[in-house]
């Protein structure tokens, strides 16, 4: 006969199951039922993160559907087929043809579902605008970041401003909200990766030719200060490689631009030996050759 529990003890079990689920809801804020919602992803601050936030809703529901229905199987199959006595023997088949077909052709559709989704996904992410507000080429350098205004509106249309960081002291990138901005990046070492969480997106950089850089387009929709890193590991100091985005008025946003002219930082920067001289770390060159 199957293993059966005792009818005290299965109460037991349920009450043991039912009491820690039902005092989690009863504590659960507002503001945690919301990040659930989302699928525990923060809160997105450009135009793009929507897009990603319905995908991962979708998949995570999808991967519940298709769990829920596999677990049922195995425990019907557990259930129904259990040996009864121990001398039985299961009845003997030697194929079953609307079973192997089940069991072949339902992947390759959840699969193919799936391939789409993420081809949809990726291209209203990766679309970039035509003729962005503003350009900003990203810079990733052992162990820190430069970030360079190209030609800004906001100035004259011809003069770029840099905004050079290093790691003991992370720089500060400025965004206008509702305004377009397109990110090129470039490495001047190794391979660094642009993240910024709020985004809910980041991109590798890869070191190579000028004009084969990855690149992105997004428009900031939310006001406020964000946390950046670096999501590649790059070496000793790679812990240190953060900086810090801050997404403000159109206003506050030409003054720092102004600024960063008053100060001198004029040209485009691609980085070099200035970083690693401020960081401390101009010796520790020994996994990325000589560059001067």
């Amino acid at each position: 006969m199957g293993l059966q529990l005792p009818q005290r003890l299965r109460r037991v079990g349920w009450w043991a199951v039912a009491v820690p689920g039902v005092l989690t809801l009863a504590a659960c804020s507002d503001h945690s039922q919301q990040e659930w919602k989302r699928g525990a992803l923060p809160v997105g601050v450009t135009n793009k993160t929507p897009v990603v936030t319905h995908f991962w809703q979708s998949s995570w529901i999808t991967l519940l559907i298709v769990g829920v229905m596999v677990w049922s199987l195995i425990l019907f199959a557990v259930i129904k087929y259990r040996r009864r006595s121990d001398d039985e023997i299961p009845v003997q088949t030697r194929y079953n043809l609307p079973m192997e077909m089940l069991y072949t052709v339902a992947p390759v559709i959840v699969v193919l579902v799936f391939f789409k989704f993420v081809i949809d996904t990726q291209r209203d992410v990766q679309a970039e605008v035509a003729n962005p507000d503003h350009n900003i080429t990203v810079v990733g350098e052992q162990w820190s970041w430069t970030f360079n205004y190209v030609n800004d509106k906001d100035l004259d249309g011809k003069t770029t401003v840099f905004e050079p960081g290093s790691a003991d002291e992370p720089p500060t990138l400025y965004l206008p909200v509702n305004e377009s901005v397109k990110f090129t990046l470039r490495s001047a070492d190794v391979i660094h990766s642009f993240w910024v969480p709020a985004f809910i997106y980041k991109l590798d950089i890869i070191p190579g030719v000028p004009g084969r850089d990855n690149s992105f387009s997004i428009t900031p929709t939310r006001e406020g200060t964000y946390a950046g890193r670096c999501a590649e590991l790059c070496g000793t100091y790679h812990s240190r490689m953060l900086f810090n985005v801050k997404i403000v008025s159109a206003q506050e946003y030409t003054a720092e631009l102004q600024r960063l002219q008053a100060e001198g930082n004029v040209g485009l920067d691609v980085g070099g030996s200035e970083i690693r001289r401020q960081a401390g770390v101009e010796g520790n060159d020994a996994n990325r050759g000589s560059e001067e």
